[in-house]
């Protein structure tokens, strides 16, 4: 019951944390996570949660490494070898033994052992932190892809470097060939074993397909459970690196995906929800779980009378600071190598100084650490165990806080004309979010899904390519835009209401056809109007007349459904004559450009129309599975710009309406 209590008290820790990170986008969620932790821990006194590191890295670490080695872009990892493995491996035994020389130095109560762990486990930079950091502020793409790209492997070879530096401290004991061996061994066994039981979960995929088990529920699971299997068995089978595995399995993973694995689209929409949602939990619990951890870990070294505290304090700056500098000689000198004998970029102070601050110690530096024995062999006790706890724990704090404060800075552009140039203008944002419409429809595409997944790339292109960039003019600001673009979509609508209105004079259609067609006229001009009131209107129509829709369905009969083809008939006729009233207005109207984008939605849902339902019906299903998680993705892209700066909150609510109208378009062409 208390295990149970305390996930229960995590998750809605993690929910209200997020809920804070909303209204100060300006600080990291993680930092707000761990703040939240250490109140926790703080407030609630008989609150623990322990876990053993290889708990940690199988709860948390391989899930997290596999869904990164599955997007992690291929092309970059393979262009950046050099610098991510030397960050990897040679900057982590760089740390371990200059930052456990420093370390001795300053501290001699420290053994030069001990302070070799200390600084091992201090070198694995966080890639959940990273990743946090990154959606907040601007980061060089190069940077970024060698911050994340050095994550997936740093941890395995900073816990190899930190475990044989225990063990020499409990047994006394260290033998610098048999550290290289089993690195080795962890490493390449780490590699094989992850490419071969990877590609065997594929394969048995593969094979349960074709025995005729598709239950998409049943193989996303599967994909979910893939990283712990591949985890538990290399690990603790075969003693090899089970971070390396997974790593290894989620980049084998997305390059057969793309080549030759076939899924259906509502097997993907459901795995990649499913992702999200572990994900989102299990990110932010690792810092709740290290704030939970830091006030107990700090508590023996603030209650030791022996040291003061502001010694600690210092020993803590001191580190990171040292941790952060060597990390910033690395890069700087391995930028000039590659300088000089690649004709790559040449050395850049600044660029240098940003990667060496994104290097933020996280979970895995708190889970390592936390994992130390209390007694070396004699009984004696870890010798300033307590210590190194408190400075592991402010240097995670140190390096967030550094990061969060100074990445901003180094980062910031600079203003022209009163106008940040880091703030996008609408149509360059409409722009960018489009591209992200069009390329996670490319991710997306697969044998069975090909036409619809082209077929709506090519609206979006229609659309992107219809969105110029132009020299910036007051008429051309979000507001003006969006009213005369809504003005002249209000003159179509007023178009088909005219029409409507001639044939019911006529006695073509009924009073009950002609009342639902005045219904979908005043349900589309609500979905135009951006008041709350409208909003919500628009918001109860849409479920009224999906029960209204599930009904007619049950029972249905020949009756109505000729008067469901009449209906149809009358509509493409309505929207017709509002193309034509259009075609007419755009050789008239100042802004030409604005009307033909109203035109082009009127022939797209024209021919839709025309197009027989039973001939597409598989593929306009699978273009609308496709079109509701682009709107999703789009909507976070929104989000996403907005807490990095590069779109106000004005221009959040511009996007928004954008996206709304497509959407409602959407889901009037599927009523």
């Amino acid at each position: 019951m208390d295990l149970l209590m305390t996930v229960l008290l995590l998750l809605v820790c993690l929910l209200i944390s997020n809920i804070i990170s909303h209204y100060i986008p300006f600080i990291p969620t993680a930092l707000i996570q761990i703040t939240f932790g250490i109140f926790t821990a703080l407030i609630v006194r008989d609150l623990s949660f322990k876990i053993e590191t290889e708990w940690f890295l199988l709860l948390f670490v391989a899930p997290l490494l596999y869904n990164d080695g599955r997007h992690f872009p291929r092309e970059e990892l393979w262009k950046m070898k050099s610098p991510i493995f030397g960050n990897a491996i040679v900057l982590v035994l760089l740390t371990t033994v200059g930052g456990g020389y420093f370390i001795h130095w300053m501290i001699p109560d420290i053994p030069l052992a001990a302070a070799f762990a200390l600084a091992a486990i201090l070198s694995p930079t966080d890639p959940v932190a990273v990743n946090g950091i990154a959606t907040r502020i601007h980061i060089p793409d190069k940077v970024l892809n060698l911050v994340k790209g050095e994550s997936l492997i740093n941890d395995a070879s900073g816990l190899v470097a930190f475990n044989y530096a225990v063990i020499a401290v409990v047994t006394g004991y260290f033998s610098l060939q048999e550290a290289i061996f089993d690195f080795t061994y962890k490493f390449l066994a780490g590699v094989a074993l992850g490419l071969m039981l990877g590609l065997l979960i594929i394969w048995v995929r593969s094979i349960l397909r074709k025995q005729g088990i598709f239950d998409v529920t049943f193989h996303s699971l599967l994909q979910i459970m893939t990283p712990f299997i591949i985890f538990i068995i290399t690990e603790e089978l075969l003693h090899a690196s089970g971070v390396i595995a997974v790593v290894v399995a989620g980049i084998a993973h997305s390059l057969v995906n793309k080549r030759t694995e076939v899924l259906r689209a509502e097997e993907q929409v459901l795995t990649e929800n499913i992702w999200s949602i572990v994900l989102f939990v299990l990110n932010g619990i690792v810092f709740l779980l290290l704030g939970l951890n830091i006030p107990s870990s700090m508590r023996e070294s603030v209650e030791n009378p022996n040291i003061e505290d502001w010694l600690m304090i210092g020993y803590v700056i001191a580190i990171g600071l040292i941790i952060l500098g060597i990390r910033f000689i690395w890069t700087y000198f391995f930028s000039y190598y590659e300088y000089r004998r690649k004709q790559a970029a040449a050395p850049n102070f600044k660029t240098s100084l940003i990667t060496s601050l994104t290097g933020v110690r996280g979970a895995v530096t708190m889970a390592g650490v936390l994992s130390m024995p209390y007694t070396v062999i004699g009984g004696k006790d870890f010798p300033e165990r307590s210590l190194i706890l408190f400075i592991a724990a402010g240097v995670i704090m140190f390096t967030l806080i550094m990061a969060t404060v100074f990445l901003p800075l180094l980062s910031k552009r600079r203003s022209v004309e009163g106008k940040k140039l880091d703030q996008m203008d609408v149509i360059e944002a409409k722009r960018r979010i489009l591209l992200t419409a069009i390329n996670k429809i490319k991710g997306k595409v697969n044998v069975e899904n090909e036409a619809a997944a082209y077929e709506l790339m090519g609206e979006y292109k229609v659309m992107f390519h219809q969105i110029q960039p132009e020299p910036a003019s007051a008429e051309q600001s979000a507001s003006v835009y969006q009213n005369k673009i809504t003005k002249i979509r209000l003159l179509a609508l007023k178009a088909e209401r005219s029409y409507l209105l001639s044939v019911m004079d006529k006695n073509v259609i009924d009073e009950k056809i002609f009342a639902a067609f005045e219904k979908s006229l005043d349900h589309r001009e609500e979905a135009l109007s951006s008041s709350l009131r409208s909003k919500t209107i628009n918001l109860y129509g849409k479920v009224l007349r999906g029960w209204h829709r599930f009904r007619v369905y049950r029972k249905a009969d020949e009756t109505k459904l000729a008067k469901l083809n009449l209906g149809k008939a009358i509509q493409l006729r309505a929207m017709k004559a509002a193309l034509e009233f259009l075609q007419n207005y755009a050789e008239t109207y100042e802004r030409a450009d604005i009307v033909n984008a109203v035109i082009l939605d009127y022939k797209q849902s024209i021919a839709r129309l025309k197009t027989p339902s039973a001939r597409y019906e598989k593929g306009e299903k699978q273009k609308e599975e496709l079109r509701l998680m682009v709107m999703d993705s789009v909507r976070t892209e929104i989000h996403k710009m907005y807490e990095s700066g590069d779109i106000s909150r004005e221009q959040v609510k511009e996007l928004r309406r954008f996206i709304n109208h497509i959407e409602s378009i959407t889901l009037h062409e599927h009523a």
